[in-house]
C-alpha cells in the first residue's frame, strides 16, 4: 500500500510540515509513503484547447498539449493507493497552484469520458485503456489558513476528486494556523487524517481486486469527517436559485431543497427534481459520469463539425478582426 502526499505551499513551510506529519502516521500504520513539494515540479495552466476531451472522443486516449510534469504527477497519483493534498488558503478557497492542477484533471481524466474512450479504442484497435485508470482511490484534503476566511476551500479541494470519482476520506481546513506546528491539536488531527487515509486506502485496494473493471463501481462511502449538509458528498456549499427554495450542491450536483430541522439546515429531496432521492446524475458516480460523458462526446463532435461550417468560420474571422490583444510587456522584444 502506498500513500502519496502533495504539498502546494512554500518549501518547508506549514503545508509541507503538516503533510509530512500525516505521512509519518500513515507510514506507522504500515504504508509506503512518498512526498511531493509541488513547486519543485513544472505545471502549466490549462489553456482550454480541448485536446484532452477531443482525444478521448476520437479514441486516441489521454492527450494533452501541455508538455510539462502533469502527466508524470498523474501517473504517481494513479500508482498510489491513497493521496493527500495539503494546500495553503490565500483567499478563502484553494491556492492558484492547486486550481491549476484541478483544471488539468478536467475532461481528459474524467472516468465517464475515459470509459467512452476505452470502448471506442477497443472497437477500433482491439486495445482499450489500462484498467489502472478505472480503479477507485482514497483521497483526502487539508487547507491551512492564516485567518478564519476559509469556507470555500473544501468545495474547491473536493473538485479534484470529482473528475475521476475517487473516494474522499477527509476534507477539512485549519484556521489561524501561522504557527500550526505548535498547535498540538492540529498535529494530532493530521496524524488521524494520515491513519484514516492509510486504513481506507488498504480497504479500497482490496475491493479493487474484486471489481470488474472498467465498468464496475464501488458505491460505498468512506467519509471520516463531520457530516456535511449534502447527504451524498458531505459538501456544505449550495447554490440557491433566486426566489425559490430550490438548491443544488455545488460539488456533486445533487438537487432538492434546504429546510430547518431542529435548528439546523437539512437537505431534503424534492421528487419533482430528483426521483426517489437517488443521485444518478451526481458528478462522482458512474451513472452521472456516463450522462456527462455522453453530453461531451456529442458536443465535441458537433464542435469539430462546426469548424467546417462557412458561417462559423465567417463569424470567427469577423470578431477576430474587431480588436487585437495587447501584447505582454515582459514578452516584447
Amino acid at each position: 500500500m502506498k500513500i502519496l502526499g502533495i504539498s502546494t505551499g512554500t518549501k518547508n513551510g506549514n503545508n509541507d510540515t503538516m503533510c509530512r506529519v500525516a505521512l509519518e502516521a500513515a507510514r506507522d500504520a504500515g504504508a509506503e509513503i512518498e512526498f511531493i513539494h509541488a513547486f519543485d515540479w513544472n505545471f502549466d495552466y490549462c489553456t482550454g484547447c480541448v485536446a484532452c476531451s477531443r482525444g478521448l472522443v476520437m479514441g486516441k486516449g489521454m492527450v494533452c498539449s501541455r508538455k510539462d510534469d502533469f502527466a508524470a504527477l498523474y501517473e504517481k497519483i494513479i500508482d498510489a493507493d491513497g493521496v493527500l493534498f495539503v494546500d495553503p488558503i490565500f483567499e478563502s478557497g484553494s491556492s492558484g497552484l492547486f486550481k491549476t492542477l484541478c483544471d488539468r484533471m478536467g475532461p481528459g481524466h474524467d472516468s465517464g469520458l475515459l470509459l467512452g474512450a476505452h470502448f471506442q479504442m477497443l472497437k477500433e484497435t482491439g486495445k482499450g485503456l489500462d484498467s489502472k485508470y478505472f480503479k477507485q482511490k482514497a483521497i483526502s484534503f487539508v487547507g491551512i489558513g492564516g485567518s478564519d476566511w476559509a469556507v470555500r476551500v473544501e468545495t474547491d479541494h473536493a473538485m479534484f476528486a470529482m473528475s475521476p470519482g475517487w473516494k474522499i476520506v477527509n476534507n477539512e481546513y485549519f484556521s489561524w494556523c501561522k504557527d500550526v506546528i505548535m498547535q498540538d491539536d492540529k498535529i494530532e488531527r493530521m496524524k488521524e487524517i494520515g491513519r484514516n487515509l492509510a486504513e481506507v486506502a488498504a480497504e479500497i485496494a482490496k475491493e479493487n481486486e474484486t471489481m470488474k473493471l472498467p465498468i464496475a463501481e464501488n458505491t460505498k462511502s468512506y467519509w471520516r469527517g463531520k457530516e456535511g449538509a449534502c447527504p451524498h458528498c458531505q459538501s456544505n456549499n449550495f447554490y440557491i436559485f433566486p426566489g425559490t427554495t430550490h438548491v443544488v450542491c455545488e460539488l456533486c450536483g445533487l438537487e432538492g431543497t434546504l429546510e430547518i430541522v431542529d435548528g439546523a439546515f437539512k437537505f431534503k429531496n424534492d421528487p419533482s427534481i430528483v426521483p426517489n432521492g437517488l443521485p444518478e446524475h451526481a458528478h462522482d458516480v458512474m451513472s452521472g459520469k456516463q450522462m456527462h460523458g455522453d453530453d461531451i462526446f456529442e458536443n465535441e463532435g458537433r464542435l469539430m463539425n462546426l469548424y467546417k461550417d462557412e458561417e462559423f468560420k465567417r463569424r470567427k474571422a469577423y470578431y477576430t478582426d474587431v480588436i487585437a490583444p495587447t501584447p505582454s510587456p515582459s514578452k516584447e522584444a
